[in-house]
């Protein structure tokens, strides 16, 4: 591994042109992916966030009595703020420099577990879905796997070229309102996705309208993995629109979230 990171002149090209990049030279040395294990498990661990709606199950009704079958931790670095401070990180700007430019950052965004065996899959969205509609974004995650990320566990697959598209219908997974999750409501548009799986410390890097989909966990391990955030600023989008799916939903997460602003 070097730093800084440098992308061939190929490299940049595929991100642009397909909506996404897989890196498979890790961006993490081994002796820091061995405490970022650390740090991230312990997070889940003490359900950090949880009590503030930071903390709970992308693919679920999100109860305390069920176990939760894709628990996500949202800004993990507001909990563990070693995760500032890894060399993962500075070679993470690195490589949004070479993509974004020279104002470009990256920064800690949240955190997604899959548990061994009943992992739940991330069905195929694309990011932007969840955010504010009244803002054009040009902005991208990095999926960063602190073990082994396989077809069995729940690596990412892509579909080429969807950075193009619009934002398409979707809905909370399964239709359920409770649930945070959101998956598209046509799949037809996915044909000959790629799949990219990743040894430890690599990443794969999208952008906020790159359809991308992640299986369940059937393996005996845990899935962990980091994402990060990148991008240029947001501006206000040129005419109105709405995303409803967002407006239906009623979730625990939220409902924590307002009790604890209050």
């Amino acid at each position: 591994m070097t730093f800084p990171f440098k992308l061939t002149a190929e490299q940049i090209l595929q991100f642009h042109l397909q909506g996404f990049l897989s890196i498979p030279m890790p961006i993490s040395p081994p002796e820091e992916l061995e405490w970022l294990i650390e740090e991230y498990d312990n997070l889940f661990a003490t359900h950090a966030g949880r009590a503030e709606g930071n903390q709970f199950d992308l693919g679920g009704a999100d109860d305390d009595e069920n176990n939760a079958s894709l628990p996500q931790i949202l800004n993990p670095a507001h909990y563990a703020p070693r995760l500032n401070e890894g060399i993962y990180l500075q070679n993470a700007n690195s490589i949004v420099k070479q993509l974004f430019g020279p104002t470009a950052s990256a920064g800690v965004a949240h955190a997604i577990y899959k548990p061994a065996g009943i992992g739940g899959e991330t069905p195929w969205h694309q990011d932007e879905a969840y955010w504010d509609p009244g803002y054009q974004y040009f902005s991208a995650s990095i999926w960063m796997p602190l073990q082994e990320a396989t077809v069995e566990n729940g690596c990412l697959w892509f579909m080429p070229g969807s950075h193009e598209w619009e934002v398409l219908e979707h809905r909370p997974i399964g239709g359920d309102i409770r649930i945070h999750g959101l998956e598209m409501t046509d799949l037809t548009p996915i044909r000959n996705p790629v799949a990219c799986p990743l040894s430890p410390g690599a990443i794969t890097i999208h952008r906020n309208r790159t359809a991308h989909y992640a299986g369940r966990n059937v393996s005996n391990t845990p899935r962990r993995a980091l994402i990060l955030s990148t991008g240029l600023p947001s501006q206000p989008f040129p005419t109105h629109r709405s995303f409803p799916w967002n407006e239906v939903k009623r979730t625990a997460r939220d409902e924590r979230a307002v009790a604890a602003k209050l």
